[in-house]
């Protein structure tokens, strides 16, 4: 269980006004996945941490956004998660600047890291609606980029989304997501080179 204090500094960290798709309703909605597949979880708690503190420092102009979350669970975590359990979510974090499962974890380790990073990744597979909604929050968040520099970069992290043999590292996942997140993704990177 998360302190109600902790809770109350991440919401107002979360309704910071250069966020509009890393905000509350982000943690919501991946939380609601969350609950839905938390039995395939084997450590569960940790995950949980890791959901409600990934996106806690978000600096659109930073390089070092998911290094400085994962400073800031370690802080908020002491004395209230397990020292293995603090090292585990604060990795979580870390690893989401990539979005690829690390070598070296056992097996329990990587499953849950899978799932988590996921999880972070439903949006893409979400209703066309939805998807369109979040690319014009992600625009708005870096507003203060030019347009044609914009769309070159988008661009670029889309494809390199949509060149991935598997966007999703779970079954479930995959399953669920997978054929929705890449029309998705192949229609979000013509609408950008259209220009539109």
């Amino acid at each position: 269980m998360i302190p109600a204090p902790l809770l109350e500094g991440l919401r107002t960290r979360y309704a910071e006004p250069q966020r509009h798709y890393h905000t509350w309703s982000h943690i919501e909605a991946t939380l609601k996945h969350f609950r839905r597949w938390e039995d395939e979880f084997h450590h569960p708690e940790p995950v949980l941490w890791a959901l409600y503190w990934h996106d806690a420092v978000y600096d659109p102009l930073a390089q070092d956004n998911e290094e400085q979350s994962a400073q800031l669970l370690e802080r908020e975590a002491s004395g209230h998660l397990t020292p293995e359990d603090t090292a585990f979510a604060a990795k979580m974090i870390r690893v989401t600047a990539e979005h690829v499962v690390p070598p070296g974890l056992n097996a329990q380790d990587t499953a849950d890291l899978a799932l988590f990073l996921d999880l972070d990744l439903f949006i893409l597979g979400a209703p066309k609606s939805v998807y369109d909604r979040y690319e014009a929050d992600i625009r708005a968040e870096y507003a203060f980029m030019p347009d044609d520099a914009f769309r070159t970069a988008r661009t670029a992290i889309l494809q390199g989304f949509l060149s991935r043999e598997r966007l999703y590292f779970t079954q479930q996942a995959h399953r669920e997501w997978e054929e929705t997140a890449r029309a998705n993704l192949e229609r979000a990177i013509a609408v950008l080179e259209q220009g539109e």
